[in-house]
């Protein structure tokens, strides 16, 4: 085979691969079995119990807040979540704290009465409110602001089980929109810094 036959099958050899793999990349139809991703949570008010009376997110605008779900049985992410939070709570001045409220709704309403509730959160902070309500309404508080939690059953856990949840802490504006979350883990300053941001938006 001479040398210009050699050239022209090899430069036609190398386009037929080139149209292969463009093939394989590029689809003009859209997958069949694509799903939608899920729409962002929009939150919203609520109203749940205390051990001192109803807590309405309504009654708190003009106040940032600043809404956790737990439980009070939780071995390590609720304290851990909480005492970041109560320790960038400290770091703010007298008036910035003046313009916070922090709810921590229980996602274990079975065990975590108002009483229990309200001696617990007292260990981190005072500015920290422990509400619950009936199962149906945690579900429902759960599902608007996009946590999720399960029942996982633990024989060496209080009552037999433990409860799986999401550990993010969401900020509501003082106009009652969900304007963000802080990550689980965040260091106190960083708290600090992202209440400060909400509080005095750009």
């Amino acid at each position: 085979m001479k040398t210009g036959e050699r050239l022209l099958l090899a430069v036609a050899g190398a386009l037929a691969c080139l149209i292969v793999a463009l093939l394989l990349w590029w689809s003009p139809e859209p997958p069949a079995m694509s799903v939608p991703r899920p729409a962002a949570p929009q939150g919203g008010d609520f109203t749940l119990a205390s051990a001192d009376g109803p807590v309405s997110l309504a009654a708190l605008r003009g106040k940032l807040v600043l809404v956790y779900f737990g439980y009070t049985y939780c071995p390590d992410i609720c304290p851990t979540s909480l005492a970041a939070t109560a320790e960038g709570l400290r770091r703010l001045s007298a008036d910035e704290l003046a313009r916070v409220a922090v709810i921590f709704v229980s996602v274990d309403p079975e065990r975590d009465t108002p009483a229990r509730l309200k001696d617990y959160v007292a260990f981190f902070h005072p500015a920290i409110v422990g509400v619950t309500g009936t199962p149906a309404e945690i579900a429902d508080v759960a599902r608007r602001y996009g946590v999720s939690y399960a029942i996982q059953k633990a024989a060496t856990a209080g009552g037999g089980y433990v409860v799986d949840h999401s550990a993010d802490t969401y900020l509501v504006g003082p106009d009652g929109r969900l304007a963000g979350r802080i990550a689980h883990a965040t260091p106190p300053e960083q708290v600090a810094a992202a209440i400060r941001q909400s509080l005095n938006p750009p």
